[in-house]
């Protein structure tokens, strides 16, 4: 690890290079999402000059959460180097003393990053849990987890300390199958149950498990040309072998996951308030699947439909916050 200083100027022209910028383009304050329209795939290469350059620990600057130049320095200079072990679940913004708790549970193939940036558009007494499966980004080092029990007793273990106040779950396609089974679990185990569930882009569990789609078996091509179809995954990640090849295990293992694990035959209803959404052109998820829920859970809450494909919700932040708060609240009232 390197011991000289890190200049501020030195990062402006690493992250200006990446980006085939000028480095005056990059300020101190300019939002690497907003401003310079850096997404994950771009953050990733960002990283691995970063780690190249300085010799901080690998992912460092993916998993730190910086969004500014000026941000990005402090956590280069600190060194993060994950002393004590790593966690699952990411709170962006810790609050003291939380009116409530809001735990986002990420998509297959994906991670916490799904849910960057979304803390600013909850109320500020909420602290927003984001939940990491095994595998990928700070938690690369651990094991994938490709059985969906097994996953639920982690991310089980994981929050216990933390539902000692009103709770949500919201979960966005393999995201909401583990949301609800967690929930489950914790109504089979006399724990303090969400006050609301929300899933999104995934159907209801069916008595048995559909063997139409099975893409933990597809060969990569077939893998990468069904990602392409579904919509969501950057072309690039898609398309550079180096990249493909880095990510390829994880979506694999998050498939067998959702392609492996028995749907119960009969469940009984969760005495939860719930609600769906989806997007009106989601090529996995149809309405009718989603309506699904209706016979899950004694409080239905409905149905919102957004524009856009299997991941609508990266285009309707403001409004999917907006729509989570309203159920939390009412939920809870």
């Amino acid at each position: 690890m390197t011991t000289a200083p890190v200049n501020i100027e030195e990062l402006r022209a690493l992250i200006a290079g990446a980006l085939e910028i000028e480095p005056e383009e990059v300020t101190d304050e300019a939002h690497f999402a907003d401003e310079l329209d850096i997404d994950s795939l771009l953050m990733l290469e960002i990283s691995t000059r970063v780690e190249t350059a300085f010799g901080v620990p690998e992912n460092t600057v993916v998993v730190s959460g910086a969004r500014t130049l000026a941000e990005l320095h402090a956590v280069v200079v600190s060194k993060l180097d994950s002393e004590t072990p790593a966690q699952p679940v990411i709170r962006p913004r810790p609050v003291r003393d939380p009116a409530a708790r809001l735990f986002l549970f990420h998509h297959a193939g994906g991670s916490h990053l799904l849910y960057r940036g979304w803390a600013e558009f909850f109320p500020q007494d909420w602290e927003l849990c984001l939940v990491e499966a095994p595998g990928r980004g700070r938690l690369q080092s651990l094991p994938l987890i490709d059985d969906c029990d097994r996953l639920v007793d982690y991310f089980h273990t994981a929050i216990t300390s933390l539902l000692d106040r009103p709770f949500g779950f919201f979960g966005h396609s393999m995201g909401a199958l583990i949301a609800y089974r967690l929930t489950r679990r914790l109504h089979h185990g006399g724990d303090p149950l969400p006050d609301w569930l929300g899933v999104s882009a995934y159907g209801a569990p069916r008595g048995e498990a559909g063997a139409d789609a099975r893409p933990h078996l597809m060969s990569d091509d077939e893998l990468r040309g069904w990602l392409r179809s579904v919509g969501g995954s950057q072309p690039q990640l898609l398309d550079d072998d180096a990249v493909w090849h880095k990510f390829a295990p994880v979506f694999r293992g998050d498939f067998r996951l959702l392609d492996t694990w028995a749907p119960p035959r009969a469940p009984e209803p969760l005495p939860v308030p719930l609600s769906v959404f989806g997007g009106r052109r989601d090529k996995l998820t149809g309405e009718d699947g989603l309506l699904s829920w209706e016979g899950f859970t004694t409080n239905f809450r409905g149905l919102e439909l957004y524009e856009g494909d299997h991941f609508y919700l990266t285009s309707h932040w403001r409004h999917l916050a907006a729509a989570i708060t309203a159920a939390m609240r009412s939920s809870a009232a």
